[in-house]
């Protein structure tokens, strides 16, 4: 649910890329309305991919493999999630291809595709079941968008479970294992999202002055912290189960040295929105028992993370519904942000 990113904002270049914004608006276009069509008729066809992406995908993987089955993959909001079937040396298998068709964030950051390529392999080999890298486009050049190419992991993504004492747990768990990975010489470093001293009063909440308290306090100075190999996008979206189990984390083009306070904080903020604050507070307890002394807790890191989520008047985060959530809506999301700045100023307060 995260903006995307993980490079300084003053480090970042121009796209070089032998695609044009033609080409670009062309092919998202075409595949926003193919989406579209298909939710309409409740189906999942199977989709072409154009013959130059397919190429590439073969001669990435094994000149004698064969491109079984192409279907879309839920929770690609930012980016076209595209779920492949491929037959090769007798054996059939499952990939992930990412393009990064959103023209907005690759402006931003043109990187994309290699940030998550080496987020992939620093994860390759860390005790945490992440997809492995195959391939990548790092410009766009053989498939049209950069893009990523990778193994498919099992599992599935779980908002309504049915022991959610054991779920939390496992969010924590799997959260504090990323954070105890090795972090050196990682190339890409945190930065915030939204600047604080020039966010406005929001008109959506019913209590702005608090908004504007915590504005205040964000764009204050920073408590000391250790840095982190950190997921930075890290939430229930992202987090694959079987059984009572995590089987897997996705979604690594985030990735970045940064303070686990971050992580902790954003999954924080979409817990209190899914379910409110008390399920939100039992995840800081668990990950708290899981990091141990390797973690020291200031809410600075919570009112931070809640305000870089701010885009406009907060709605339902439409990957939720992807995935099969119910019974939210705006208002109740505004409600139950209203309520956790509420409870993070406390926090403040008394730490």
């Amino acid at each position: 649910m995260a903006k995307s990113g993980a490079l300084q904002q003053n480090s970042r270049v121009r796209l070089r890329s032998l695609m044009t914004l033609e080409v670009i608006s062309k092919l998202v276009n075409e595949q926003e309305t193919n989406g579209r069509e298909r939710k309409k008729m409740g189906t999942k066809e199977p989709i072409r991919l154009p013959e130059k992406i397919s190429d590439w995908i073969v001669e990435s993987i094994g000149e004698d493999a064969e491109i079984r089955h192409v279907q879309p993959l839920a929770g690609g909001t930012s980016s076209t999630l595209r779920e492949i079937t491929v037959y090769c040396s007798g054996e059939t298998a499952s990939y992930v291809l990412r393009l990064f068709s959103n023209k907005e964030w690759l402006a931003q950051e043109p990187d994309l595709a290699q940030h998550e390529a080496q987020s992939l392999r620093h994860m390759s080999g860390s005790g945490i079941t992440a997809p492995r890298l195959v391939a990548y486009d790092e410009t766009g050049k053989k498939c049209g968008f950069p893009a990523t190419l990778m193994t498919k992991i099992r599992g599935a993504v779980r908002l309504q479970p049915a022991k959610e004492d054991q779920w939390i747990d496992g969010l924590a768990m799997a959260l504090a294992k990323i954070h105890q990975t090795n972090e050196e010489s990682f190339p890409f470093e945190y930065f915030s999202y939204n600047d604080a001293l020039t966010m406005e009063k929001p008109l959506w909440s019913k209590v702005p002055d608090e908004w504007m308290r915590a504005f205040y306090i964000v764009a204050g100075v920073r408590p000391q912290t250790k840095l982190s190999f950190i997921h930075r996008d890290y939430h229930p979206s992202n987090v694959l189960w079987e059984g009572e189990k995590v089987s897997g984390v996705v979604d690594w083009v985030n990735a970045c040295l940064g303070p686990a306070g971050v992580d902790v904080g954003h999954c924080r903020v979409n817990l209190a929105q899914l379910y409110g604050v008390s399920v939100a507070d039992r995840f800081l307890s668990a990950y708290q028992r899981y990091a141990g002394a390797s973690f020291g807790y200031h809410p600075y890191w919570d009112l931070l993370s809640l305000i870089d989520i701010l885009d406009g008047p907060p709605s339902v985060y439409a990957g939720w519904i992807e995935f099969g959530m119910t019974g939210l809506s705006d208002e109740l999301v505004r409600h139950r942000l209203d309520e956790y700045l509420c409870s993070l100023l406390e926090r403040f307060d008394e730490h």
